[in-house]
């Protein structure tokens, strides 16, 4: 059920703010314009305007003649996006030819989940969904290979805060394969409880159905850092978990807001752990 504390999801298109914009920036030079997106913020321009997209208020803002968008994130997924200021960068970053960034996320999951896991399974369009873009794990024509490792770092009241490292990019890879794991993503209308939740939340917007399904309003996915030093660029770049899933586990989990990232940056600078493939 839905945190008493939870804000509802914005009716309309949310309008970037000139000044939140920058106070969203992270890295900003002659190659890059590095920012931690909120959650509900398209990244690609949209009919309603330039200040409705990241991209489209990155343009206007920065008077940014060239601006391509290096990582993609879902509206409702929250964290680190790249643009990159020239198309020789943007290729390099895109399209590395031995080595490749490395993306962490930060991901509440339903259930507890008891050691670390791999997930070595090929996605595709799911046949049996009533929303197309819905993926699935299966294998065959349409199929890709796709590689997820989920961390546990707290395990507490049901649900799991988890590091997740993708070794490969698929759509919607971390969702899907959380979904196969058993253990969905955590307020997700495609991928939770029951995947009619997002064409209703689209027709309809937010209903008293969702509040009593999802304990958030958005997909508790967030994108907490990309290390660019394995394509030979000396950044890493991070963004800090978002209130609103620092406060879910805060009030839910008993995981005071410190001590979660505390455990999220340890998780992305030590050594790897040892995963069980499945």
């Amino acid at each position: 059920m839905l945190d008493i504390h939870e804000e509802l999801p914005p009716v309309t298109t949310p309008l970037v703010n000139p000044a939140d914009l920058r106070s969203w920036l992270i890295l900003e030079n002659e190659q890059l314009l590095v920012f931690d997106k909120p959650g509900w913020l398209v990244c690609h321009p949209s009919k309603k305007g330039p200040w409705s997209s990241l991209a489209g208020a990155v343009r206007e803002e920065f008077k940014a003649d060239v601006i391509r968008i290096v990582n993609r994130l879902d509206r409702e997924t929250s964290g680190v996006v790249i643009l990159a200021r020239t198309k020789a960068i943007a290729c390099r970053l895109q399209y590395p030819r031995q080595r490749k960034a490395r993306k962490f996320y930060a991901v509440i999951l339903q259930g507890e989940m008891s050691s670390p896991v791999m997930v070595n399974q090929p996605l595709g369009p799911d046949p049996s969904a009533n929303v197309s873009i819905k993926q699935c794990v299966m294998d065959g024509e349409g199929s890709q290979t796709a590689m997820t490792s989920f961390q546990p770092l707290a395990v507490r009241g049901g649900y799991t805060l988890a590091g997740v490292e993708l070794c490969t990019g698929r759509k919607h890879q971390i969702r899907a394969h959380a979904e196969w794991l058993g253990h969905r993503v955590l307020g997700d209308k495609l991928y939770g409880p029951d995947s009619s939740l997002y064409l209703e939340f689209a027709v309809n917007g937010w209903t008293a159905r969702h509040s009593e399904l999802l304990a958030m309003t958005r997909q508790a996915l967030h994108c907490a850092a990309i290390d660019l030093r394995p394509v030979g660029m000396d950044f890493l770049l991070q963004a800090p978990l978002p209130a609103d899933m620092t406060r879910f586990m805060t009030s839910r989990m008993s995981l005071p807001a410190i001590e979660a990232q505390h455990l999220l940056d340890a998780y992305m600078a030590g050594e790897p752990h040892v995963f069980r493939e499945l």
